[in-house]
């Protein structure tokens, strides 16, 4: 299989730096949005339970707590990117991750021995905005500098790192809640950044690959000659001006709305519907599980066939799933999360890879930035909406899981647009 994917090898026969590379920067995801985003739902009910029971948020207010937390961090993170885009075109990628490194840790720490729920609002916007340092952007950007050839290959090992770290955190954090409660659990689990991160990071991120001697992909650098790094691409603005860019982030929009929404808040509805807490939390890890397979394969076809086409197929997965939702037992949990964990997975890689072939690397961590602030909005809108929705049924997610249904199939029939504009080449 290596021999076959040719992952490996360089033309002098050596192993590619690049893929150590891939290696820390997936590291780097499974901590970061495993401790912020993608892990954190299992905290949620003994959060909750303990500032009702302390006072601290009424009863009536406790979804909305919830989501609004979660929200704040998914906000931040994006609606901060353009500046983050900035940052990187700035200053060395490696120094921009411990930064982020240290603002996550420190959030995780105020966030475990807090009471008040405005702390807990400021530690999860803290999270967001490191998120924006060593989360996905910065992640990408350094993963797209070192492969072009492979790049959607290196994107799908890369994002699975967002879901191993939302299959890990919560299988090593329920015990840990079990035994010693939500802040202990939650203090522990901060030691990874500084032990695990911190010092990969410090030790084996270089930016780009011509500082080990090489092009990306490999490629050996020619001798005696001056060996420039290529630009080539649309500006910010050019992309702005583009039809294309407006339907592409229209759809990431639509796309993170149920993402947002599964990943976040679906786990509260297992409770309801009969799950025990330890199947609610091997039901989230399923999730992302299956989603692994979907970033990994769908990343590996994106190199073999038109992305547009395969980004097609990863939002009709996720859209036919979604109509389980409407009569959600027990026994249907799977046949929602399985197929829309492994067509989630899909749409995240190729989002990032549509972004950098549409537009070219000139100025890409600045359009992924943009790209980012929007498909960020559509899932705050996502997950303050379903909250509050929730709130008005008594705390039941049905009738708000209906919009999770109709945006799904919004971003089907963007991405068949998207493919249809591709294909016709007016723009690309």
């Amino acid at each position: 299989m290596v021999a076959k994917l040719n992952m490996g090898s360089t033309k002098s026969g050596g192993i590619f730096y690049g893929w150590a590379i891939v290696a820390v920067a997936t590291l780097a995801l499974v901590v970061s949005n495993g401790l912020s985003i993608g892990g954190i739902p299992v905290f949620f009910r003994s959060i909750r339970e303990d500032f009702v029971a302390a006072g601290s948020v009424p009863a009536g207010g406790a979804e909305s707590f919830i989501a609004l937390g979660a929200t704040l961090t998914f906000f931040f993170a994006g609606i901060l990117s353009p500046i983050a885009g900035a940052l990187i075109q700035r200053f060395r990628l490696r120094n921009l991750m411990l930064a982020g490194c240290g603002l996550l840790g420190g959030a995780l720490i105020i966030h475990s021995q807090t009471s008040m729920p405005w702390v807990v609002y400021a530690s999860r916007t803290v999270m967001g905005v490191s998120l924006c340092l060593v989360g996905v952007l910065p992640s990408i950007v350094l993963v797209s500098n070192w492969f072009v050839r492979r790049r959607g290959l290196a994107l799908g090992i890369l994002l699975t790192g967002t879901s191993i770290g939302g299959v890990v955190i919560p299988l090593i954090a329920t015990p840990l809640i079990t035994a010693y409660g939500w802040r202990t659990a939650m203090l522990m689990l901060s030691f990874v950044i500084w032990l695990v991160l911190v010092p990969a990071i410090v030790f084996l991120v270089k930016d780009r690959p011509q500082e080990v001697g090489m092009l990306p992909d490999g490629e050996p650098i020619p001798v005696d000659v001056p060996t420039p790094v290529a630009v080539s691409g649309k500006t910010l603005r050019e992309a702005l001006a583009t039809p294309t860019f407006w339907i592409l982030a229209l759809c990431a929009a639509a796309v993170f709305y149920p993402i947002f929404v599964t990943t976040q808040q679906f786990i509260l509805q297992a409770t309801k519907i009969g799950l025990s807490p330890q199947q609610a939390s091997f039901s989230l890890s399923a999730l992302f599980t299956v989603s692994v397979a979907g970033k990994f394969l769908f990343g590996w076809l994106s190199d073999r066939f038109a992305p547009t086409s395969v980004m097609v197929v990863c939002c009709l997965v996720m859209f036919g799933s979604t109509t389980v939702l409407l009569d959600l037992t027990q026994a249907t949990v799977c046949a929602f999360l399985l197929p829309f964990g492994f067509g989630y997975g899909g749409t995240f890689v190729l989002l990032q890879r549509i972004a950098a072939d549409f537009f070219g690397n000139r100025e890409y961590p600045k359009i992924l930035g943009v790209l980012i602030v929007i498909e960020t909005v559509g899932a705050a809108i996502g997950g303050l909406v379903t909250g509050r929705l929730a709130d008005a049924a008594g705390g039941d997610y049905t009738t708000a899981f209906y919009g999770v249904i109709g945006v799904s199939g919004l971003a089907f029939l963007l991405t068949v647009l998207l493919s249809f504009m591709s294909r016709s080449k007016r723009e690309l």
